[in-house]
C-alpha cells in the first residue's frame, strides 16, 4: 500500500499538468498566452495584496514583542487547563489564524525543547495541520477581489480555527493518550 500511495504521490502532479495541457490543446486554447495573461493578473493582485500583507505582518510581530501573546497565554491558562489544552501550544491556537509563520514558529520551538514525536509535538502538528490562517485567507481573497464588508466570512472561520484546535487536542487525546506528567 505505501509503494502504491508513494507511486501515485510522484505521479499525481505530472498528470494534472499533462490533463490541463491536453484538455487545453484539444479545446483550441491558445495554453501559453493564457499562462502569460494569467501570470499578468496574478502580478496586479499581488501588488494590490502588498499593503494588507505588511499591516498584519506587522500587527503580529508587534504583538509577539511586546510580551501580549504571554500575557493573554496567562489569563487563559485557567480556560486552557479546563479544556485540557497545554498553555504550551495556546499561542499556536492563537496565532494559527493570523499567521501561519508564527504559529510555525511556535511549533518549531516546541519541536526543540519537547522533541517532535513527543506528546506535545504531536499535538502542535496535529493544530498546524487541522486549520487554516483565516485572517490571511480574507485578507488574500477578499482583497483580490475587493471585497470590504466581510460579513459572516470572519466569524465562521475563526469559529472553525477553534473547532479544529479543540478537535486536535481529542484527536491526540484519542490516539495518544492523556498528556504525560512533566
Amino acid at each position: 500500500m505505501q509503494a502504491l500511495i508513494a507511486t501515485l504521490s510522484a505521479w499525481i502532479l505530472p498528470l494534472l499538468v499533462t490533463v490541463i495541457l491536453v484538455t487545453g490543446f484539444v479545446r483550441r486554447v491558445p495554453i501559453y498566452n493564457a499562462f502569460v495573461d494569467g501570470a499578468k493578473s496574478g502580478f496586479g493582485t499581488a501588488i494590490r495584496l502588498i499593503p494588507h500583507l505588511i499591516a498584519m505582518m506587522v500587527a503580529v510581530s508587534v504583538f509577539q514583542a511586546s510580551g501580549a501573546m504571554n500575557g493573554v497565554v496567562h489569563v487563559l491558562t485557567p480556560v486552557l487547563r479546563w479544556l485540557h489544552i497545554p498553555p504550551e501550544v495556546a499561542p499556536m491556537g492563537l496565532l494559527r489564524p493570523i499567521s501561519g509563520v508564527g504559529s510555525l514558529a511556535f511549533m518549531t520551538h516546541i519541536f526543540e525543547t519537547k522533541g517532535p514525536d513527543s506528546w506535545l509535538g504531536q499535538l502542535a502538528s496535529t493544530m498546524q495541520a487541522a486549520s487554516d490562517t483565516t485572517l490571511y485567507i480574507i485578507t488574500v481573497y477578499f482583497g483580490s477581489v475587493g471585497i470590504r464588508n466581510i460579513r459572516y466570512a470572519l466569524k465562521v472561520g475563526l469559529l472553525a480555527d477553534l473547532v479544529s484546535v479543540l478537535a486536535s487536542v481529542l484527536a491526540v487525546y484519542w490516539f495518544m493518550g492523556p498528556m504525560p506528567a512533566h
